[in-house]
């Protein structure tokens, strides 16, 4: 008996370790995207026996950071182990309910029972002509036969080969399209098996102990890599007397291989792969070492970072207006948008749920509309763009949770390029370049006849005059805070002299010249410098 008992258990405990896992797929419930990272979260369910049995969840981000793993569960189930893989290879993983696959797999059944009834047909026709075979032989040893006997045992023989040799050649057609139809679907059965590997490249094997049987939910959570965002404006301004409307923005990018559909996004500052731990500082001690003219190895890395980056900026954008068709137009998009900011990050949590497609593009996801109460004036640096740019100042930029990133600025209702928008600066005004005004003319000339060399004792004496032009071409009054520069001078063989600078406000230190300005409509305004340059005649100065 104890015989018998050892040997039934050892017998169940078998079929405990050979049962077939239990497949599931997860579905992304939702997703905080970091600035070069993501947290996702999916739900699934299986059903589960009691005991222990080994899950394998299909359908995860194809590279993950298995410590971050975690799983939800009942009470009723204990996780024994995660395992996280590319290359799950089981005669069970390939789920035979796919409707493509299953429709490949019923027309291979029909090919290959026509295929058998066309082979047995065959068949039957072969034994025919060796019946009719051996019986000719049997009437031709037959002398009893008479000449119209036999001219019609020939006929018959004839006529009935015939027909039978033509039918086995008709089947050989048939069987030779089925067997090429059947080779086609087995083809087509490995293109769409390797698909359903594919689509869900990444799985989790779980090592579970269940005491309840019944279906049991799952809800799992990992960091990836292959997930980033980074935030974007658009700045429409209608004129230089109303606030800037500001749509934060956010290019969300993915490519974990799975789609995330239907998705509750939230977009985050911070970053969960830094290193947390406070610096402690030791003790620096000096040293000699020889000159190293090369790349360090952290240069290299930084180069081909920014390469990376900058071809990462050129990203098409798809799908910006997707979820606009599908959700009713909201009185505001930050209706929908809660932002949370704390010591460390902002986070911006998202109602609206999104499609992010896991095509390594970005896709345009909106934030936020803002309106940002601006003071606007003209700026021009003649000397290097002969042009004005419009400057919007933003006081207490603080409280509008803004981050590095780019803008589109659109003026008067056209696109006029992009800027930066740098909140991390410690100035208290926030300085928006809106881009060139056109409708202001700005020339700066040499004046030749103010202009020339002399040539003293031991010295050469350059004099330069210039006029710069302004001219208002707008409909309304601008005010303009015009700059220009003369030279300075660290050698004291070099002697430097500003002789004109029609009311500048001079800094001595850098050189250059500040004039505040109001320009009317259609006003023309002229503003001359001079400065005269001293140096030993028998050198020169080669950015003069």
């Amino acid at each position: 008996m104890k015989k018998i008992f050892s040997f039934i258990m050892i017998c169940a405990s078998t079929i405990v370790v050979a049962q077939k896992p239990i497949f599931t797929n997860a579905r992304v419930k939702e997703a905080t995207v970091y600035f070069n990272s993501a947290e996702i979260t999916q739900t699934t369910n299986a059903g589960l026996p009691t005991g222990t049995s080994e899950i394998v969840v299909k359908n995860v981000a194809n590279y993950l950071n298995e410590n971050s793993v975690q799983i939800g569960a009942p009470s009723s189930l204990t996780v024994l182990s995660v395992q996280f893989t590319n290359d799950y290879i089981s005669e069970y993983d390939i789920d035979k309910n796919s409707p493509a696959i299953k429709k490949v797999r019923d027309s291979i059944t029909l090919v290959q029972k026509e295929i058998t009834r066309l082979l047995n047909t065959k068949t039957a026709e072969q034994k025919t002509i060796e019946l009719l075979d051996k019986n000719q032989q049997v009437f031709g040893q037959n002398s009893g036969l008479s000449v119209m006997e036999l001219t019609k045992m020939v006929e018959y023989y004839k006529t009935k080969r015939t027909e039978i040799s033509n039918s086995i050649n008709t089947l050989e057609e048939k069987e030779q399209k089925l067997n090429k139809t059947l080779a086609r679907l087995n083809t087509k059965l490995e293109i769409n098996t390797s698909k359903e590997e594919k689509m869900s490249t990444g799985k989790l094997v779980l090592q579970v102990m269940n005491t309840i049987a019944g279906n049991v939910p799952l809800e799992i959570s990992y960091l990836t890599q292959n997930a980033s965002w980074s935030p974007f404006y658009d700045l429409r301004v209608e004129n230089v007397k109303e606030p800037i409307n500001m749509m934060y923005k956010a290019q969300v990018v993915q490519n974990t291989g799975i789609d995330w559909k239907k998705v509750k996004l939230t977009l985050s500052s911070g970053n969960p792969n830094q290193n947390n731990q406070a610096p402690i500082l030791n003790a620096w001690f000096l040293n000699y070492q020889q000159p190293n003219y090369g790349y360090r190895d952290g240069d290299k890395k930084s180069i081909v970072y920014n390469q990376l980056q900058g071809r990462a900026a050129g990203v098409k954008v798809e799908n910006e207006n997707k979820m606009e068709m599908a959700v009713a137009a909201p009185s505001s998009i930050s209706d929908y948008t809660n932002i949370q900011e704390n010591q460390l990050n902002i986070s911006f949590d998202i109602d609206i749920p999104y499609d992010i497609l896991s095509n390594g593009k970005a896709h345009s996801v909106a934030l936020k509309d803002i309106k940002l109460p601006a003071t606007y004036k003209y700026y021009a640096a003649p000397r290097i763009e002969k042009e004005a740019f419009l400057l919007a100042e933003i006081k207490d930029y603080g409280k509008y949770n803004l981050l590095a990133g780019e803008a589109n600025i659109i003026f008067e209702g056209m696109y006029v390029g992009k800027t930066q928008i740098n909140p991390g600066q410690t100035a208290d005004t926030l300085n928006l370049s809106m881009g060139r005004d056109k409708k202001i003319s700005i020339k700066r000339e040499k004046v030749v006849d103010k202009s020339g060399t002399k040539f003293l004792s031991s010295k050469k004496e350059q004099t330069f005059t210039y006029d710069i032009t302004l001219r208002n071409n707008k409909k309304e009054a601008v005010y303009m805070l015009l700059k220009d520069q003369y030279p300075l001078s660290t050698d004291k063989e070099i002697e430097i002299e500003l002789t004109e600078k029609d009311g500048a406000k001079v800094n001595s230190e850098t050189g250059i010249l500040t004039w505040d300005i109001n320009l009317k409509p259609n006003e023309t305004k002229k503003i001359r410098i001079s400065y005269v340059v001293k140096y030993p005649k028998d050198k020169i100065i080669g950015n003069l």
